[in-house]
């Protein structure tokens, strides 16, 4: 087991937090936390931890109302939750396992116990990562890919068109990429599109979406900006790529920017305004930012 996999343990006892701790004492990292609304917090912190012991009895919010606002979370929503209790009905069982969670330990514990169930599930936890790592995330330059930005781009276009915020998309195009490939190869090609991703990621918010979209296209999606703040945000993108020169090559980047407006029934709208102001600065002499109508 990976010593970087984290489980996060809560309970309102000290006592029983240091007996659990010991029971998984070298299986993982560890963090703790003393009450609900704590767990709810560091649960959200990067780095999250792979797996929860979450007490039922707790005080001010039961375990039971914790596990189904950490899955009502899209941020928290993936991590397995063990319940961890006195309570030894089948009725209490069967209401944990509703609620979302994946494992229940009776009190009074066997250590053994803990330790084989954590190791299990943490497994299952780091094989889950695994695919999730190859269904959506971009294998060259480690961004998410085009299947994750549509996938999540629905939920915040519906977020966005409820709660009446700004939601923001960038088109971004590496420019001359075909000129960098044939002059310097593939292999450095692609060192450009990693360098461009990590520089993209860099200039990003933890909430920002940064994905490639394919081969030199890149999109940046990013909420709860007003008007002033995201028209500097993609400066700042511009700036950062143009400031990268890898192998000595000068890369700039292109950007169409939109911003969701009554117009847009979803997605699909509203990225096909950006990537007509993408096109329009690939017009205007590349290395520039157009703002979509």
């Amino acid at each position: 087991m990976s010593n970087k996999q984290m489980v996060l343990i809560v309970d309102d006892s000290p006592s029983i937090l240091k007996m659990l701790a010991s029971c998984i004492k070298g299986l993982c990292e560890m963090k703790t936390a003393h009450s609900g609304q704590e767990c709810l917090e560091v649960a959200a912190q990067i780095p999250q931890p792979d797996l929860i012991l979450l007490d039922v009895s707790m005080p001010e919010m039961d375990g039971y109302e914790v596990c189904e606002l950490l899955k009502a979370n899209p941020v928290t929503a993936a991590i397995p939750v063990i319940f961890v209790t006195g309570l030894q009905g089948e009725k209490d069982e069967e209401k944990g396992l509703m609620v979302g969670a994946v494992d229940y330990i009776t009190k009074p514990f066997r250590p053994a116990i803990v330790a084989a169930r954590v190791n299990t599930h943490l497994t299952i936890k780091l094989q889950q990562d695994k695919l999730n790592q190859l269904a959506f995330y971009d294998q060259l330059t480690g961004l998410y890919n085009r299947h994750y930005l549509m996938d999540v781009a629905k939920q915040k276009i519906q977020a966005a068109q409820q709660e009446q915020h700004p939601l923001w998309v960038l088109m971004i195009d590496v420019d001359h990429f075909k000129s960098i490939n044939d002059n310097h190869g593939h292999s450095v090609g692609d060192i450009v599109l990693q360098q461009v991703g990590e520089a993209l990621a860099a200039s990003g918010e933890q909430s920002d979406v940064t994905a490639r979209s394919g081969g030199e296209e890149f999109v940046i999606l990013f909420d709860l900006c007003e008007d002033e703040e995201a028209f500097n945000k993609a400066i700042s993108v511009l700036d950062a790529i143009e400031s990268l020169n890898p192998h000595g090559i000068n890369v700039t980047i292109s950007i169409g920017m939109a911003k969701i407006s009554g117009q847009d029934k979803d997605f699909d709208s509203l990225l096909k305004r950006a990537d007509i102001a993408l096109y329009k600065a690939k017009e205007n002499g590349r290395n520039r930012l157009e703002l979509a109508f």
